[in-house]
């Protein structure tokens, strides 16, 4: 799955990284009253309100774009709750076109978060949408008390824990699109500078 892309210039690398919404975009949500490109977009929207920087706002933008390979390839799924892995897929392609490490080690552990809320506070997996409760089993369930410290020991773990956020809260329908031109301009910025 992992390609090269050491060859494409920075604006054919925006266009690979913003295609799969581009085309697949409109694909629902695995289960959530959103369509994919609305869930991103909202989750990108509440990283800016926040005043986080460019590299954590497309990383919110980027978080389940893993999901979006299954709409042109084959790939293992969760009973019919997206992509196995896509957490890590969409972590391996955004290294690929060149990303900061930091914006695919937020996309990578945006599931860890949610096995780590599942551990730390037991009530947070009754907050759980229906499809989040589903893939907690096939995303290595609820972590253990070793794995729990050991992502406490992680630095970045606030940030983490952040992005699991706005991934369980960029569920809201009505919420009007954003224009993706602000966002592959923040791309261009990063490449140019990564």
């Amino acid at each position: 799955m992992r390609k090269d892309y050491s060859s494409l210039n920075t604006e054919d690398r925006i266009q690979e990284a913003f295609k799969l919404y581009e085309s697949f975009g409109d694909a629902d949500y695995i289960g959530e009253p959103v369509s994919q490109m609305e869930h991103m977009c909202q989750a990108a929207q509440l990283a800016e309100a926040e005043g986080y920087n460019d590299t954590v706002v497309l990383a919110a933008l980027f978080h389940d774009i893993g999901h979006l390979f299954a709409q042109q390839e084959q790939l293992e799924e969760m009973g019919g709750f997206g992509v196995l892995d896509h957490e890590k897929i969409g972590a391996d392609f955004l290294r690929d076109l060149g990303f900061p490490e930091l914006m695919a080690k937020l996309v990578e552990s945006h599931v860890e978060a949610k096995r780590y809320l599942t551990f730390r506070y037991p009530e947070y997996f009754k907050k759980l949408s229906e499809a989040s409760k589903q893939t907690l089993s096939y995303q290595g369930g609820v972590m253990t008390a070793e794995e729990a410290a050991a992502f406490e020991a992680d630095p970045d773990h606030p940030l983490i824990l952040k992005m699991r956020e706005w991934d369980e809260k960029a569920k809201e329908t009505s919420v009007p699109l954003p224009d993706l031109d602000a966002y592959k301009s923040m791309a261009r910025n990063i490449l140019s500078s990564n």
